[in-house]
């Protein structure tokens, strides 16, 4: 896989691995594990709610504008 840095970033990236003797793309793997994994996870979750909202549409399962509303303003107040 191949990542394109801005040159700023990649200048940065760059001084940081010679400050501290490790290679830049191990300084990118390590930053990127944590923030990749946690956006893979909502993504995950982000992609199953639609398609369950979607079979659920699909089985005829839907809400009127009216309905909507009143379910939001019960959760919250209004």
């Amino acid at each position: 896989m191949e990542v394109r840095l801005e040159p700023e970033t990649e200048s940065r990236l760059n001084e940081l691995a010679a400050k501290t003797g490790r290679p830049a793309d191990e300084l990118v793997e390590d930053a990127m594990a944590g923030y990749l994994d946690r956006y893979l996870e909502q993504e995950a979750r982000f992609t199953e709610a639609v398609q369950k909202g979607i079979a659920s549409a699909d089985r005829g399962d839907l809400l009127d504008h009216d309905e909507v509303v009143a379910r939001i303003e019960k959760r919250f107040g209004s």
